[in-house]
Formats: C-alpha cells, sequence, structure tokens
C-alpha cells in the first residue's frame, strides 16, 4: 500500500488517517491549523513522538516530488512540514522542563 503525499509505502507507525488528512490538505490547497494540531496531537497519543517524526520525514521526502511537479499547493505541504516541527521541539523542551 502507498500513501497519497508520494508512491513511498506506508510509514509503520503513522496513522494512516493521519497521511490522509494531509495528502487531502495538499491536494484541496489549504488546512486549518486546528486540523493540523490535532492530527499531530493524534499521532503522538497513538505512535509517540517517533510516529511525529516519521511524519515529518514523511512530509519532507514528499516535497521533493511536489516541488519537481510544481505542484500548486506546495504550500501547504510546508506548513505541515513546519507545523510538525515546531510540534517536535515543543514537546522536547516541555519534556525537558519536566
Amino acid at each position: 500500500m502507498t500513501s497519497h503525499l508520494t508512491s513511498q509505502p506506508l510509514l509503520e507507525g503513522v496513522p494512516m488517517r493521519a497521511l490522509d488528512t494531509i495528502a487531502e490538505s495538499i491536494r484541496i490547497g489549504h488546512v486549518h491549523p486546528t486540523v493540523v494540531l490535532n492530527t499531530l496531537i493524534e499521532v503522538e497519543n497513538e505512535n509517540g513522538l517517533n510516529g511525529v517524526r516519521h511524519v515529518e520525514r514523511h512530509i519532507e521526502n514528499g516535497m521533493q516530488s511536489l516541488k519537481q511537479r510544481q505542484h500548486p499547493h506546495l504550500i501547504v505541504a510546508e506548513k505541515w512540514l513546519g507545523a510538525a516541527r515546531a510540534y517536535l521541539l515543543t514537546q522536547a523542551e516541555r519534556k525537558q522542563a519536566v
């Protein structure tokens, strides 16, 4: 099975609905910030921060394909990537503070 974001196999430890949400938002060209945050929280709840790291890498790898095709909604993928990175940074800082 492959994801819609790229032709790569689905990643172990990443909920398929999270990848579907990301791919659909890129397809339609927009995503609400609440959807982004809820999706990342869902991934973390189901798979821990490693799941969020997998999502980050998956988006980053998919962006190469989107850039090559000059996809009109590349900006949405960039927003997802930035949000995943910010989420990971925030969670790392939160864990250090404890």
